[in-house]
């Protein structure tokens, strides 16, 4: 059991328990919280809205204002991550909630919009450009390790000065995530690279427990363009593989643009196809597609990733000059 819930509800206990990873159960008693109590299936195996993920579960219940009853569940949508779902309950006249499904006794495609009073302030869009212009990030972004807040600033561009000496991009500090949208989704980092040092990792990778990047290494003086595969870790967080180089070629001139395409949708191809450009119209294919793992253990699911690490010495610098989310 998982996920629990504690609820009273015109004087009865309810306790909803998640039987993971497919069902939903109703704990219930009239004689106080202590009980007895008797069980019902919530949700028992029914279909998810969303073609080839999981069955929903791991939820709770939800009243409106007007007195409206919904559940809110999730379904495991991988390599995307977790997605919320929602649906209408209602009550049987001894005080049962029940899942109002859809048509093919699932959970429906679609319900009628929740009559809820709309926000006060329009949410932002997670599509569109953020070119770091303010001084604190926005709440989309995501650190892997809590920051180091010496070596990154904002306000024009995302400055990030390499912060770990590492050969592993899982051991490398402020990197910069963004969760990836579905079912398919692009980023685009236009990346400046001139105050690289020799040593230095700077890029956008699919960060995940299998992950791959396309970025810029600087050895010798000189800049190349490389794709990794492979970089691995174990579900007990230990690196399992730092990868390996499947592409590259030299570049110059500091600045470049590099872009992510990941389609996630669950139980299909899970390909992420990696490109660049140099004036930010005319972009390149570049190494092989990247497969995602689909596996349940890291349930949060694939991120974009904005990283800088050092393999030698701290003191590099690169500007991400602007991030670009798109969905077709």
């Amino acid at each position: 059991m998982e996920g629990s819930r504690f609820y009273k509800i015109n004087g009865a206990y309810y306790i909803l328990v998640t039987h993971p990873a497919d069902a939903e159960y109703v704990l219930k008693s009239t004689s106080g919280p202590f009980g007895p109590y008797t069980m019902r299936p919530l949700i028992n195996k029914i279909t998810s809205p969303v073609s080839g993920s999981g069955n929903p579960h791991q939820g709770g219940l939800v009243q409106l204002q007007n007195g409206q009853w919904y559940s809110m569940a999730f379904v495991d949508s991988y390599p995307g991550g977790r997605i919320p779902v929602l649906a209408p309950v209602t009550w049987t006249s001894d005080g049962w909630p029940q899942v109002q499904t859809g048509s093919n006794g699932g959970w429906g495609d679609t319900y009628p919009y929740p009559n809820v009073p709309r926000p006060a302030h329009q949410v932002k869009q997670p599509t569109g450009t953020d070119t770091f212009s303010g001084t604190a990030l926005g709440p989309e972004w995501e650190w892997n390790h809590n920051p180091d807040n010496t070596r990154w600033s904002s306000g024009n561009g995302l400055a990030l000065q390499t912060a770990t000496v590492t050969n592993d991009l899982y051991s490398a500090r402020n990197t910069l995530t963004h969760r990836i949208l579905g079912p398919t989704s692009t980023a685009t980092v236009e990346l400046d690279y001139s105050q690289m040092k020799d040593g230095d990792r700077a890029g956008l990778a699919l960060l995940r427990d299998s992950s791959g990047w396309i970025g810029v290494q600087r050895d010798n003086g000189g800049a190349k363009l490389v794709r990794m595969d492979g970089i691995t870790m174990d579900t007990n967080w230990n690196t399992t593989s730092t990868g390996t180089q499947v592409a590259s070629t030299p570049v110059s001139g500091g600045h470049i643009w590099l872009r992510v395409n990941a389609d996630i949708h669950p139980g299909a191809g899970r390909l992420g196809h990696f490109s660049y450009s140099t004036d930010g119209t005319h972009f390149t294919s570049f190494g092989p597609a990247f497969t995602m793992d689909d596996s349940w253990q890291f349930f949060m699911g694939y991120r974009y990733a904005i990283f800088n690490y050092a393999t030698r010495s701290l003191g590099g610098t690169v500007t991400v000059r602007r991030f670009d989310l798109s969905t077709p």
